[in-house]
């Protein structure tokens, strides 16, 4: 999922307004020397940036970063670089290589006359603000939680998973040291095992544990990722589904109505990816059957959403064409497509869920965004969370939007047993120069859409936080948190890194006081 490489994370997009316009091509100019000249950079960019995704406005990103950062990366999308060894050097090694060569997301000829090109560079150049302001928020500290970290320690934190069981154990998987783990509710360690690198995803059954692997930490098209089925009891794990490019979630459920349990696997990849269900087989094997080629498939939901008795697949896609995409469940295994929120590419989406907010009886929608990796990270007003609500016939409209710094997730839940829902949320790209607090923050519901961000200031030096579950982890009749840290780089350079790997801390429990 940006730094792109971290899924729900996210782990989330990888470079932003990259979308894989192969479908683009540009005719011979045959206008006239009169129409060129009226043929405007807004308008240009109007022709040729808005084709494979929402329409990137200039004043999304400022003009340093769309200089420096994000114009010449969608120059290469369009043929356009700046010398020959540019193109060559896009390409890994090995399978993940072809993928993207076969895909021809990288074309050897320019897709676009060289004078319109110039003259889209010119107006984002022109038209971007210098800086997109100041996005300091206001934040009182909190006295809903105590903070318990473990007396197990594991340096460098490089946590990828967290999981609450319903007895107060949890899982928890490393991609440092490629381990999944089980912490009984006293935070003990109980058991080790290996898995591939980037355990991202846990569906839990009575007799099984099924967990969703990366294959790969890093950005990569390499077909490295599985899903794996670990027997609770006696056996060896069983691969389900290889070659898989860098998988962050997988959903399970009955989607063709024969009585078996079919799987949906996002595929977030690097420059290709996709989004796949595949069908449980007489014989226990599954048959992969594509709904999507994009890449930047983040996480599904599984849900009725029209109420025809059929399961629909709800989808979050970050990369170059964000948004939330409802797979209507025709019967007999088809599906078909519909857009119900578009996004701007630079949203850096990270993670969604559905949920009842307005108690209405349908299904509305939490969003967070906030993946920041794509370049040196940039503070955007438009980060933190938001609730979409279904109006009728899944039509959503932003309800509310909780300004946040990087957010990676957010839980809706009653954590104060008030009657209604609070917000618990993480940021990976906080702002660590001003507000590095806001790494958790805790937004509780005053009532009449009013919510209260309160934060822990002590915990910033204990973890960055990319990972989040809930649950009554003390049994005491409320809900409590755990909150996964992975140590990365933090820009500006500050000494956060060096204190959580010395302190060695892959998680802490946020105990709800409420009880």
């Amino acid at each position: 999922m940006p730094i792109s490489r971290f899924p729900e994370g996210l782990i989330p997009v990888f470079l932003i307004l990259m979308a894989a316009c192969t479908n683009l091509r540009v005719e011979e100019a045959t206008a006239s020397k009169e129409q060129e000249e009226e043929l405007s950079g807004l308008k240009l960019s109007k022709q040729y940036c808005q084709g494979c995704h929402l329409y990137p406005e200039p004043e999304l990103l400022d003009k340093g970063t769309w200089k420096k950062y994000v114009l010449p990366r969608m120059g290469y999308v369009l043929g356009i670089y700046e010398n020959d060894t540019v193109r060559a050097s896009l390409f890994e090694t090995g399978q993940g290589g072809e993928k993207v060569r076969k895909a021809n997301i990288f074309p050897e000829d320019p897709l676009i006359p060289s004078a319109h090109w110039e003259k889209i560079v010119e107006y984002y150049l022109t038209a971007s603000p210098d800086s997109l302001g100041s996005v300091r928020r206001d934040y009182v500290e909190f006295d809903q939680f105590e903070v318990i970290a473990p007396r197990y320690k594991l340096s460098p934190p490089s946590t990828t998973l967290v999981h609450f069981t319903n007895n107060g154990e949890f899982y928890l998987g490393d991609a440092n040291s490629t381990s999944l783990m089980h912490f009984n509710a006293s935070l003990n360690l109980t058991k080790t095992g290996k898995v591939p690198e980037g355990a991202v995803h846990i569906h839990e059954t009575t007799h099984a544990l099924w967990i969703t692997a990366m294959g790969s930490f890093s950005p990569t098209d390499a077909p490295s990722g599985m899903l794996l089925r670990f027997p609770k009891g006696q056996g060896k794990p069983v691969i389900i589904v290889d070659s898989l490019q860098r998988p962050v979630h997988s959903s399970f459920a009955d989607l063709d109505q024969d009585n078996r349990m079919d799987i949906v696997i996002s595929k977030f990849g690097k420059w290709t990816g996709g989004l796949s269900w595949w069908k449980m087989n007489n014989d226990g094997s599954y048959r992969k059957n594509s709904l999507s080629t994009q890449p930047g498939a983040i996480r599904t939901n599984i849900s009725d959403l029209n109420n025809d008795g059929l399961p629909d697949i709800v989808a979050l896609f970050g990369q170059g064409d964000e948004g939330i995409f409802v797979y209507y469940n025709q019967g007999g295994g088809k599906f078909r497509v519909k857009k119900v929120i578009a996004l701007p590419s630079s949203y850096g989406s990270s993670y969604f869920d559905l949920f009842d907010f307005n108690k209405d009886g349908q299904q509305d929608i939490i969003y967070t965004a906030g993946d920041n990796g794509d370049y040196p990270p940039l503070m955007k007003p438009y980060h933190g969370i938001r609730i979409y609500a279904n109006k009728g016939n899944n039509e959503f409209k932003e309800e509310l939007f909780l300004p946040l710094n990087g957010a990676y997730k957010a839980i809706p839940e009653d954590f104060d047993g008030d009657g209604d829902m609070d917000i618990a949320a993480i940021s990976f790209f906080p702002d660590f120069q001003h507000q590095p607090e806001e790494g958790f923050v805790y937004f509780e519901n005053k009532g009449d859409m009013n919510f209260q961000a309160q934060v822990f200031p002590k915990i910033s030096n204990l973890g960055r936080w990319l990972v989040m579950d809930a649950s009554d982890w003390d049994q005491d009749g409320d809900t409590d948190i755990i909150l996964g840290s992975l140590t990365f780089e933090v820009v500006p350079k500050m000494n956060y890194v060096n204190t959580w790997v010395k302190n060695g801390i892959p998680f802490v429990i946020l105990k709800n006081l409420n009880r």
